[in-house]
């Protein structure tokens, strides 16, 4: 049952945001009533964090499972930014909550004790590719593995947040496939070549190795 309401209440605040979310409808989305949420969750806010902690467990449990050690640092990198592209473009209610809570300004995130230590082994994940790199000689210099993975989900979350306007103000259909897929190139050709000091054009179209994904879950 709880696992029921937190996936009617993500679709609902991921449509809605908390404002315009509605505990009526998450209840019958998720065959409760009002009094077994409570029971099971707790109040609205209550709900909207355990939302938000749900979504990043889930893309932190995704990301573990890279197997990005097993790598060469490029490669690693490569897999890191096509996992990152694909992920948000399976995941869009991802990015809706994300937009929720940055326009709050973070203010439930904040309350949670869960959000900070799922992203400290990710970060050492990133860290020892970039070691790696540097020590290979495959990567110029050291970077801050926050400020890499920043930029990567910044390339990727500004393009998709942002397509519909992009796409009318440049006259282009930017969700077109022909159009994501020159997208993923440019990100990972723009990313490989500021690390390796290597032109960008080194790093055009090349096969994407595929992202492994829990057995579960299809793409």
């Amino acid at each position: 049952m709880r696992n029921r309401i937190l996936e009617a209440a993500k679709q609902e605040f991921a449509a809605h945001g908390l404002a315009g979310a509605r505990v009526d409808r998450i209840a019958a989305k998720a065959g409760a009533n009002k009094r077994m949420l409570y029971y099971h969750v707790g109040k609205k806010d209550d709900l909207y964090l355990a939302v938000l902690e749900g979504a990043y467990e889930k893309i932190r449990a995704e990301e573990r499972g890279l197997d990005l050690e097993h790598l060469d640092p490029p490669q690693a990198i490569r897999r890191l930014i096509d996992f990152t592209w694909n992920y948000f473009l399976r995941n869009p209610e991802f990015l809706a909550l994300l937009n929720t809570e940055n326009l709050a300004r973070a203010r439930h995130l904040k309350r949670s004790t869960k959000v900070k230590s799922m992203h400290s082994p990710f970060v050492e994940m990133i860290r020892t590719v970039v070691q790696r790199g540097v020590e290979s000689g495959d990567f110029q210099a050291s970077v801050d593995p926050v400020q890499l993975y920043i930029s990567i989900a910044a390339l990727s979350f500004f393009y998709l947040s942002n397509s519909a306007t992009l796409s009318v103000i440049f006259g282009r259909d930017l969700l077109k496939q022909d159009a994501k897929d020159e997208r993923l190139e440019h990100m990972i050709a723009l990313v490989l070549a500021a690390l390796t000091g290597k032109s960008s054009a080194v790093f055009g179209r090349h096969p994407a190795e595929p992202v492994r994904t829990p057995a579960h879950q299809t793409v």
